[in-house]
């Protein structure tokens, strides 16, 4: 995973000292794989330590790591094709965060009420969760349609969980239930391809897949297997444990 795809996976970890030195490095990224851990905090006016727990935050194992990691993107960068679906899968293996899959996991056994949403070809990914959970007992739903999904928010709460679906993140009426769940205060993961976008700020907890959109004679081709492998990441964890 590429540094700055790193900063964004964890930036939930990092404090303002950490947002300097990510910036540093960003900026200079041939100097730092030429530095020390002791030459780079001198030059930040901060101690090795500081490296070091940025280090790990972006899940490195250490400075070393991180040094040797942006090396290679400096060498690669210009032999990769960044627009094949062999791309986009290895990208989206090294975006699952067992951690978050993990707590997800965990939101949605602790739920009295799951609730799935999303549009378009997306609403047939809901369709398949909601038969994975039913595999070992737990309840869920979804539905296509609005009237329907609000109904079914009115009985949820802060004990339960709405999973949403949208790539781009930015898809109306998946925004629309994302506000309204705010309102209710019930927790929201989201589902999107690895960007800023709208759904990803209102979620409590985000899932990424690497999923850029693609279109062909108007028509969206955006390579859905990302998204699949995602879902039954989570789907293979909970049957794993719950």
């Amino acid at each position: 995973m590429r540094f700055e795809d790193r900063v964004h996976m964890y930036e939930y970890k990092l404090n303002d000292t950490d947002d300097q030195v990510v910036e540093y490095i960003m900026q200079n990224k041939e100097l730092v794989v030429a530095k020390s851990i002791q030459h780079l905090a001198a030059s930040l006016f901060t101690v090795p330590n500081t490296i070091t727990r940025l280090s790990k935050k972006l899940g490195y194992d250490g400075f070393s790591q991180l040094k040797n990691s942006l090396k290679d993107e400096l060498h690669s960068a210009a032999h990769i094709n960044e627009d094949s679906s062999y791309y986009y899968i290895q990208k989206t293996f090294e975006l699952i965060d067992t951690g978050r899959i993990e707590t997800v996991a965990k939101m949605i056994h602790g739920a009295k009420h799951v609730l799935f949403f999303g549009v378009g070809d997306t609403a047939d990914f809901c369709e398949m969760m909601v038969r994975h959970l039913r595999v070992v007992g737990k309840a869920s739903e979804f539905s296509l349609h609005r009237h329907e999904m609000i109904h079914m928010m009115e009985q949820m709460n802060q004990q339960d969980v709405l999973l949403l679906i949208s790539l781009s993140g930015e898809t109306q009426q998946v925004l629309e239930m994302a506000e309204k769940a705010k309102e209710k205060g019930i927790p929201i993961v989201s589902l999107t391809h690895f960007s800023r976008n709208s759904l990803q700020k209102a979620a409590s907890i985000n899932l990424y897949c690497f999923a850029p959109k693609k279109m062909k004679n108007g028509y969206t081709i955006t390579d859905r297997t990302p998204a699949m492998i995602v879902l039954q990441t989570l789907s293979q964890f909970y049957w794993d444990h719950y």
